[in-house]
């Protein structure tokens, strides 16, 4: 799997489209730029800039949160609080009415 700078870039660029209150899965990323979800993942695990590139708005395809890293260590709890206070509802680790949100974002 090959992790290259511009790999790396279009990945940023494509979560930084990502709008508040909205989510979009490390899949469908994956998908749009013709690579691998674990790629998607790794990438943005080196996020340096959480503020510009909300990667916390980017979801496992089963609606579970999946894992944030922050500053080189897990911080899942921050992410599912950085969801909530823009809305989204998640409950166990998930979010709730998965579907509606991924359509909404989609359709953009």
């Amino acid at each position: 799997m090959l992790l290259d700078n511009s790999l790396k870039n279009k990945i940023f660029k494509e979560v930084s489209k990502i709008p508040r209150g909205k989510t979009k899965t490390y899949r469908g990323i994956a998908k749009k730029l013709k690579t691998y979800p674990r790629a998607v993942a790794k990438i943005l695990s080196k996020n340096k800039n959480p503020i510009k590139i909300p990667c916390h708005r980017v979801i496992r395809s089963d609606g579970k949160i999946g894992v944030y890293t922050f500053k080189g260590k897990r911080k899942d709890k921050m992410k599912i609080k950085l969801l909530k206070k823009e809305g989204i509802q998640i409950k166990n680790n998930k979010i709730k009415n998965l579907q509606i949100i991924k359509t909404a974002y989609q359709s953009n």
